[in-house]
């Protein structure tokens, strides 16, 4: 059984439109599906209207992945299950939506002072109803023809330490982990290896998510080892959190994994699906997609 609690659809950084991933959710049987769109909700949701869904469809989790920061490094939480519409949902999607409009104005600032000129509306319009953001000003920038493709863009330009490299002012882990939490869903810590910290660091990390309200580690995103994915079993264990898996799929790549992961071996630890799933899930030696 596959399940995903860690895509990205069209309506954040993702290729495929949320009634595209959802088709391909169909095609590969999964289970259980989140569409965790950065800073909104809007991937999910348009799902919810009327026609949208068809017979043989996952069933769908209500899913976000909010920025944040902490010790002064940005850190993702993914959001599952929570009520879309609760206030502090509201609070959180306004607050985010005005801190990426205030990252991409200063990206633009940035790259037309290098010469780029029309940035800011060049990358909007390629943004549309989306969440504005780094990848919106790479696609912009390749159909103009300043660069040859999304990887040059990001290497030269947008990439860490970069010029269009801007940290927006994200809101505090805290605040992040009690919107979620206030609204009735999951807070996940997504992909706790990406952020490259010290095993000391990151055990720093999850106590004060822990402190904050959150509940769950996500222990397998993407191509990840068996060993890490033990590791971070084990972490959770030690904090008593429950676990969670997802492909973080965003566009079918070279070196990306399709949406759909298999459960990999967590003896002991409860994983999030159970919430809706009613029970086990059968899970896969390793985690094999």
């Amino acid at each position: 059984m596959l399940l995903d609690f860690h895509t990205h659809t069209t309506a954040s950084d993702g290729a495929l439109s949320p009634a595209q991933l959802l088709a391909r959710a169909r095609e590969r049987q999964i289970a259980l599906l989140a569409i965790t769109d950065h800073d909104t909700v809007a991937g999910y949701r348009s799902l919810l209207a009327p026609g949208e869904r068809r017979p043989g469809d996952p069933q769908l989790v209500a899913g976000t992945e909010l920025s944040c920061r902490w010790s002064g490094t940005t850190v993702h939480v993914v959001g599952l299950g929570m009520d879309c519409e609760h206030p502090a949902m509201r609070e959180a999607m306004d607050t985010l939506a005005t801190a990426r409009d205030e990252r991409g104005r200063k990206i633009a600032q940035r790259l037309e002072a290098l010469g780029f000129t029309g940035a800011l509306a060049g990358a909007q319009a390629r943004a549309g109803d989306s969440q504005l953001g780094r990848p919106d000003f790479a696609a912009w920038m390749v159909a103009q023809g300043h660069v040859g493709d999304h990887n040059e863009a990001f290497d030269r330009y947008l990439g860490q330490g970069k010029t269009g490299d801007v940290k927006a002012f994200w809101p505090e882990l805290a605040t992040v982990t009690g919107w979620i939490v206030a609204a009735g869903g999951v807070a996940v810590i997504a992909h706790p290896l990406q952020y490259k910290f010290t095993r000391m660091k990151l055990r720093r990390l999850v106590t004060d998510f822990v402190a904050a309200g959150g509940r769950a580690l996500e222990v397998l995103s993407g191509r990840q080892a068996p060993d890490q994915v033990a590791q971070l079993a084990r972490l959770a264990a030690e904090f008593d959190l429950e676990v969670s898996v997802g492909s973080d799929f965003h566009r079918d790549g070279p070196y990306s994994v399709p949406p759909g992961v298999a459960v990999p071996r967590l003896a002991g630890l409860r994983g999030v699906w159970e919430r809706w799933s009613g029970g086990a899930v059968p899970f896969t030696e390793g985690g094999a997609r």
